[in-house]
């Protein structure tokens, strides 16, 4: 499936040039990311806000107007890179910008890489790119995939959980979660349960969890996964006893459907809806009044892509034949990004704040994540020490 059109409807065709000259000076960017099945909610969150930031800028970068031309991956790493491959070959883009799962980017890497076009991920952001395979033409404005299971990791150990249930997805981010959280926490892990990608029915687990009785669950589960995990936990009346720590799995993809079975739940993150600074404010209620619902971190590094990739193509003046020359402006990233402080380590991950939250509920009934406090600042990942920088 491709889509090019409406920011109120599916993604964009931003600022289209009439004429044939004007047509083949437009800047195209391809958005792959989940948009069918339980995931999709992901996904559409960093199209959209993509789109919204693309719109912002008038729909163009350095006086050209951009097209953004955007294909769901189904979460099919096969599928992912015929349509990728559909983007380099027929549709000649600029800039690739996905995916959300760290398996999708597993096979969409090399495919872009090898053809020398600039792929920015909004979300994965695997360990496997992050030391020795960093290259100059991958990006990331999210997260190095360890980091935010991290602060789950420190705010157990600080308060004193002595045993923990560890439940997350049979996949590459499964387990670099569960790496991230193991490097703070030095307490008993009482179970460590690996789920196929996509399961939606936990009853085994719940049934573990409430046999060992640990003092928390840390746990990661991204789209319908955790929409299904925090109704069936709360059902199971595990709520109030064993609190949740959580990835990804209440957020605000996730919030619309959980509603109050995810009331004070925690998280971990790079932002959230209540950041206080102007930029933000700003974000927030331009894509909640463009899209009805409350924007999660997902959308964030989605807008944030489209500033990154903004302030690349005006410091070339627009010229993006000279690739070294737009390599050093991304890794500049001179742009002011929604959650504040942001720059980019050697590897092309960020160096940036990450923060506990916890689900709230708004006076006007919508949900959203707020932050409590802050776990780390200015935090880089551990692996940029094996990357050669310009390799």
């Amino acid at each position: 499936m491709k889509q090019r059109l409406g920011l109120a409807g599916l993604v964009v065709l931003l600022g289209f040039a009439s004429g044939s000259a004007a047509a083949q000076d437009k800047i195209k960017i391809g958005v792959i990311v989940t948009l069918s099945g339980p995931a999709a909610a992901l996904g559409q969150q960093v199209r959209d806000g993509f789109a919204l930031g693309v719109k912002d800028l008038g729909g163009k970068m350095a006086g050209r107007d951009v097209e953004i031309i955007a294909v769901d991956d189904e979460l099919k790493p096969d599928a992912a890179v015929t349509k990728v491959k559909g983007l380099l070959e027929r549709d000649k883009v600029d800039f690739v910008v996905g995916p959300i799962f760290s398996n999708i980017l597993l096979a969409i890497h090399k495919p872009v890489i090898d053809t020398r076009t600039f792929l920015i991920s909004p979300n994965a952001g695997p360990s496997s790119y992050a030391g020795k395979e960093c290259s100059p033409f991958f990006y990331v404005t999210s997260y190095q995939n360890d980091q935010v299971h991290e602060i789950l990791g420190k705010v157990a150990q600080d308060r004193g959980y002595k045993r923990v249930y560890l439940l997350v997805p049979n996949y590459q981010a499964g387990r670099d979660s569960v790496s991230g959280f193991k490097l703070d926490y030095k307490g008993e892990i009482v179970e460590e349960s690996y789920v196929p990608l996509g399961t939606l029915d936990f009853q085994p687990e719940l049934t573990k969890i409430a046999s060992l009785k640990p003092d928390a669950v840390f746990t990661f589960m991204p789209g319908g996964m955790g929409v299904n995990l925090v109704k069936q936990y709360r059902q199971a009346g595990l709520a109030d006893s064993i609190p949740v720590l959580s990835a990804f799995t209440v957020d605000e993809s996730t919030l619309p459907a959980q509603q109050d079975a995810a009331l004070g739940m925690f998280g971990g993150a790079d932002w959230a809806p209540n950041l206080d600074n102007p930029q933000s404010k700003k974000f927030v209620a331009g894509y909640e009044a463009a899209y009805k619902i409350v924007p999660g971190t997902y959308a964030m590094q989605g807008y944030d892509t489209a500033m990154l990739i903004d302030s690349a193509v005006k410091a070339v003046k627009g010229d993006l034949g000279n690739k070294d020359a737009v390599a050093a402006a991304l890794k500049k990233a001179d742009f002011t990004s929604l959650r504040g402080g942001f720059n980019f380590n050697t590897n092309g991950y960020p160096i940036q704040n990450f923060y506990l939250t916890k689900v709230a509920k708004r006076p006007d009934g919508k949900f959203q994540t707020e932050i409590v406090q802050t776990v780390f600042e200015n935090y880089g990942d551990r692996y940029a020490k094996d990357c050669t920088p310009g390799k």
